[in-house]
Parts: structure tokens; C-alpha cells; sequence
């Protein structure tokens, strides 16, 4: 009887078919965007639960896509499982967040320095303190750089993992209008994985990079639609792969 870890519960693939980096968007419709519009020969590695991950090439260079679904336990797992027994070395998580400052606008890009959180994960790691969930330097420096060349409008600095996207108390939004108290720290933006992601990267002494569109505004309202964000943030999607490329 083989004693490979793999295939994983999760993931239905050997290491031969992942890249050393994965862009990992939470949808896998929009994995399958990317590989479809972005990828030369792009095959399907793996489709349990509906995760869509493949792997093809980026202007002559190996890159893989997967989706990682919602929430800190999802990327958890599938970014475990990428690290720990297929071999991955770089996961950039590319997705949408929600903007809390005045001076972060709809459709720009935020890219997360640190990733604070109000999920229980790091309580895993019996650590004798608080951790601060970072990305890798190297892969942030490269897409920042990366950023500049290409002209895009974005920032760099902390973004909060939420595990909650329907909050309980009545007034922390006001109709996503009012500011949610963490925005007095500085904190750019709102999403629900990358705290997760960076605490994988850490343990397991990998990379990690998380790149998000702003596609509501927690100030202003202003919104984008399901299908937006599944098929129109291109230039995230772009920045990713010319990162990944170069890593």
C-alpha cells in the first residue's frame, strides 16, 4: 500500500501538477477565469468540492491557479495541504476586500503588509503572546515594484481577516456606512483569509502574499457586483502573474 500523503482529502492531484507558485482567488469560477483567459495550456489538477485548481504557463513560465472558498478554515486547509505535500513554495491569495479608509477608492489595490484578525487560528500555535501575521518580503517588494511599473493605484499596509461577514452588533456598520474600529489603527481593508494564509507561510516556512481588489466601501457604499468580481479585476489578476513570474 503507497504511504504518499497524496492525494490529500482536499486535493486530488501529486505534486508534478502544481507550479511552486499559486495565485489562489477564493472563487473557483474565477480560478477558472484566470486559467482560461490568462494561462497557455492550461490543465484542470484538481476538482474536489468543486475547488478548481490548474496549472499551465505565463508568458513561458510555470504558474498554477486554485480557488481556496471562504473564510480562514478553507484557506487553511488548502493551503496547508499546498505547502506541506505538494511542494508549493509561494501562495498569493487574490481576492476582494472591503475599504475603511476615505482614501482607498472602489477598484483599487490593497496589499496586505500584515494581516490583523479577530479569528481564534493562531491559538493553534500555543505561542506565549500575540502574533502578527505577515507577508513575505520578497513577494511583496516584487509586486510592489511590479505595481509601480505598471501604473496601477494601490497600497501597502494592514488588512483585517474577519471570521464574520454578517455582524451582530447592529452599529459596527450602519449599512457598511460607518467606519468599524479598526480603521482607527490605520487598517486598510476587510477580507476573511489572509491572516490564515501568512500563519501557514510562517509555520511552515514558506511564502505568502495576499493581493485584493477593493470591491465595496465600507464609507461610501459603493459596491460591485458578483459577476465584477468574478471576471473584471483584471488588473489584480495581471499584477499576480507578472509577480509570480518573477519569484
Amino acid at each position: 500500500m503507497s504511504t504518499a500523503p497524496y492525494p490529500t482529502p482536499h486535493i486530488n492531484a501529486v505534486p508534478e501538477d502544481f507550479a511552486k507558485t499559486v495565485l489562489m482567488p477564493g472563487d473557483p469560477l474565477r480560478s477558472k477565469f484566470i486559467a482560461e483567459n490568462f494561462l497557455t495550456d492550461a490543465k484542470l489538477v484538481n476538482n474536489v468540492r468543486g475547488i478548481q485548481g490548474y496549472t499551465g504557463t505565463y508568458k513561458g513560465e510555470r504558474v498554477s491557479v486554485m480557488a481556496s472558498g471562504m473564510g480562514m478554515p478553507s484557506i487553511g486547509i488548502y493551503s496547508y495541504e499546498l505547502y506541506h505535500f505538494f511542494g508549493v513554495e509561494n501562495i498569493m491569495r487574490i481576492g476582494s476586500a472591503g475599504a475603511m479608509r476615505e482614501d482607498i477608492r472602489v477598484r483599487d489595490i490593497v496589499i496586505g503588509l500584515g494581516a490583523c484578525t479577530n479569528s481564534n487560528f493562531v491559538n493553534q500555535y500555543h505561542l506565549p503572546g500575540a502574533f502578527a501575521p505577515t507577508a513575505s518580503y520578497k513577494m511583496l517588494k516584487t509586486c510592489a515594484d511590479l505595481a509601480d511599473e505598471m501604473g496601477v493605484r494601490y497600497h501597502v499596509g494592514n488588512i483585517l481577516s474577519s471570521d464574520t461577514f454578517y455582524n451582530d452588533e447592529e452599529n459596527v456598520y450602519d449599512g457598511f456606512r460607518s467606519l468599524p474600529s479598526w480603521s482607527k489603527m490605520g487598517v486598510m481593508a476587510v477580507e476573511m483569509e489572509a491572516a490564515a494564509l501568512y500563519m501557514n507561510a510562517a509555520r511552515c516556512g514558506k511564502n505568502a502574499l495576499a493581493i485584493c481588489t477593493i470591491s465595496d466601501h465600507l464609507i461610501t457604499g459603493e459596491a460591485t457586483t458578483a459577476e465584477e468580481r468574478q471576471n473584471s479585476f483584471t488588473q489584480m489578476m495581471e499584477l499576480a502573474l507578472e509577480t509570480a513570474i518573477r519569484l
